[in-house]
C-alpha cells in the first residue's frame, strides 16, 4: 500500500533521512521507531508531501506521490494524527472531528462516522460542545485519533499518540489503536515507546540519525540487540 524507495531529506543542507526505505501493506500495522531527533516525524512530513525529497520516491497503491500537493495526499487516503495533536483549542470537540471530514458532503456519512467514533471513544459524546482547549491530554488524545479517522483513511498515520500520557492512558490508546487495525485500517505507528508499540505491530523498522538500522517483524525486533540495548534493558 505505501513504499518508500530510498529517500533523503534536507533541513539547510544538513541531510535528515538518509536512504530510507520502507514497506507497508494493506492490513498492516507497522512501527517506525527512534528517539527525539532520529528522523521519525521527518519520515511522516515526507510522506504527506510537506518537506521535498532530495533522491528516492514514495508510492501510494502503486502510484509515486512525488510532485503530489499535501491535500491530494489526504485525500487519496492517507490521513495523520500528529505529534502533539495540533487541535484548534477554541473551537467544539464536534468543530475538530468535522474538520477531518473536510472533503465529505453527504451529512448522513459525516454522522454514521461521527457515530463510529462515538463507538471508539464515548466520552466524546459527552463532550461533543466543549472546546477542544479545555479537554484533559487523555481526551485531546481521543479528538486527535477521531479527527484522524473522520476521513475514512485507507492507512492512518500516527506520530507519538502516547507523548504525554499517563501509563493507564498509554495502555487505552494502544488498545484502540489495535482495535482500528483488526477493523481494516492499515497503520504507521511512530513511537518512542518501542515496547508498547512492539506489542502490537506486525512489524517495524528503527531510525538512528536518519537511517534504518534495523528492520524486521515483532519476534526479530524483540530479539535485535540495538532494540534491546536502546529500548528494552533497563
Amino acid at each position: 500500500m505505501l513504499k518508500l524507495e530510498g529517500i533523503s531529506t534536507q533541513y539547510g543542507g544538513v541531510p535528515m533521512l538518509r536512504k530510507v526505505s520502507m514497506e507497508i501493506e494493506k492490513g498492516e500495522l507497522v512501527c517506525l521507531l527512534g528517539s527525539n531527533g532520529a528522523g521519525k516525524s521527518t519520515t511522516m512530513k515526507s510522506i504527506l508531501r510537506l518537506i521535498p525529497l532530495v533522491e528516492g520516491t514514495i508510492f501510494f497503491e502503486g502510484q509515486s506521490l512525488l510532485g503530489w500537493k499535501t491535500h491530494q495526499v489526504v485525500g487519496a487516503g492517507i490521513s495523520v494524527v500528529p505529534e502533539g495533536r495540533r487541535l484548534f483549542p477554541k473551537m467544539t470537540v464536534l468543530e475538530n472531528l468535522k474538520v477531518g471530514a473536510f472533503s465529505e458532503i453527504n451529512e448522513q456519512e459525516i454522522t454514521n462516522r461521527l457515530d463510529a467514533i462515538f463507538q471508539l471513544f464515548p466520552r466524546l459524546k459527552e463532550r461533543l460542545q466543549q472546546l477542544a482547549g479545555t479537554l484533559s491530554g487523555g481526551e485531546q488524545g481521543m479528538v486527535a485519533i477521531g479527527r484522524g479517522m473522520m476521513g475514512k483513511p485507507k492507512i492512518l498515520l500516527l506520530d507519538e499518540p502516547s507523548l504525554g500520557l499517563s501509563p493507564i492512558l498509554v495502555e487505552e490508546f494502544i488498545k484502540t489503536i489495535r482495535k482500528i487495525n483488526e477493523e481494516g485500517t492499515t497503520i504507521l505507528l511512530i513511537e518512542q515507546n518501542a515496547k508498547k508499540a512492539l506489542s502490537i505491530a506486525s512489524k517495524g523498522y528503527v531510525l538512528q540519525k536518519g537511517e534504518i538500522v534495523v528492520k524486521g517483524n515483532r519476534s526479530q525486533l524483540f530479539q535485535s540487540d540495538v532494540i534491546q540495548k536502546a529500548y528494552l534493558r533497563g
